[in-house]
């Protein structure tokens, strides 16, 4: 299995895979992209070319939507928001932050995402986690049955966003096993970054026990059985967040960034792929770095030698097999010092299932039922009806 590969750079293809997997639809994608082949071949510069396609189109979503709601067709409305959303999104996450649009762009995507959530009465509700400086906004998603469940935080990557964790169907496929969950977008992402300003800490514990001290304050979260997992650099932030977070009761990570530190040198060299064009423009406004030298010093310690023996709770460590941005040697790495853990693993994703690219690119179906019976077998939820 491989990643459709319609654009000729791995950057722009990931975009158009990360739509198809959460939902987009072949036929509004390929109107969105034939028009752009050719400015994907100046790669970041053509970013802005990028975003007028795909902002187009939620455009003409949004209008049909609107002619469905005049009609009291909420359900249709919702799906037709939910695709809106999805394609600004994936549009903002194109651009360099500062860009012409982006703002607006981004602010289209929440209100539509919102209003989806509410006419299609989907199971999903926005919530704010308080930190000691601002708020993570979060969205929760009950698991079925009744009475205190099992819950799971899902933490975003160096650049998704918690709509596109809801989007990955993890929080469904939980759902389906008994078991809610937080996605989070933590400090540096999301709304977090965006909206608040708010940079990436590295020590992703201080985060993280707040979206646990703010889960044990529900009725219908059972406070002995919250796990945590997180996507890409979530891969990162979920181990030592569980190595340091006592209450965790188990945890894991679809994609291990083990030593991501050692990932920006790998970059720097040019060497493997990147997530997202502007890259070093990326990171320098999530960290709320100055320049290289200021990012490099903010991250120096992002690397989990010497942490993984922290945790004590089981532990799954999912990777592609043909990952391009990060090395499959890093989930090797964690899960050989995962030497306290009383049941570790390790999944690594091949051809024969899929899945092989960073983070399910080209199929993220087998991670997300892996990991969704991994929590069920580990924290008490359902594996079947």
């Amino acid at each position: 299995m491989a990643l459709f590969e319609y654009f000729p750079n791995y950057i722009w293809n990931l975009s158009v895979a990360m739509a198809l997997e959460s939902g987009g639809k072949i036929g509004e994608i390929v109107d969105m992209c034939a028009p752009i082949r050719e400015a994907a071949e100046s790669g970041d510069a053509g970013t802005p070319d990028f975003m007028r396609q795909w902002v187009a189109k939620a455009d003409q979503l949004l209008e049909l939507a609107a002619e469905d709601e005049e009609h009291g067709r909420g359900f249709s409305v919702s799906d037709k928001l939910e695709r809106a959303s999805l394609y600004l999104l994936v549009a903002e996450r194109m651009q360099q932050q500062g860009s012409a649009g982006r703002e607006e762009t981004y602010r289209k995507a929440r209100e539509a995402f919102d209003r989806s959530t509410r006419l299609g009465a989907i199971n999903r509700e926005r919530v704010e986690v308080p930190l000691a400086k601002g708020t993570m906004p979060a969205l929760f998603t009950q698991g079925e049955g009744e009475g205190p469940r099992p819950v799971v935080v899902y933490c975003n990557g160096l650049d998704s966003c918690k709509e596109l964790l809801y989007w990955s169907r993890l929080p469904e496929a939980l759902a389906r096993r008994g078991i809610s969950t937080l996605c989070v977008d933590q400090p540096g992402t999301g709304e977090a970054i965006r909206l608040q300003g708010l940079p990436v800490d590295p020590h992703s514990e201080s985060w993280a026990s707040k979206a646990v001290d703010w889960l044990e304050s529900r009725y219908d979260v059972d406070p002995a059985r919250i796990g945590m997992t997180g996507i890409s650099l979530g891969g990162h932030f979920a181990p030592r967040a569980v190595a340091y977070e006592p209450r965790f009761a188990s945890g894991a990570v679809w994609g291990a960034n083990h030593n991501w530190r050692e990932v920006q040198d790998a970059r720097i060299r040019r060497e493997g792929e990147n997530p997202v064009p502007h890259y070093w423009a990326h990171v320098f406004w999530a960290f709320g770095a100055s320049d290289m030298e200021d990012f490099l010093a903010k991250s120096e310690g992002m690397n989990l030698n010497g942490h993984m023996d922290r945790i004590k709770v089981p532990f799954l460590v999912t990777h592609g097999a043909a990952d391009r941005q990060i090395s499959v040697d890093y989930a090797h790495q964690a899960y050989d010092q995962l030497v306290t853990s009383p049941r570790r693993e390790l999944k690594i994703f091949t051809p024969r299932e899929g899945g092989v690219e960073h983070v399910g690119a080209d199929n993220m179906s087998y991670a997300r039922d892996y990991i969704a019976d991994w929590f069920a077998e580990t924290l008490g939820g359902r594996t079947q009806c």
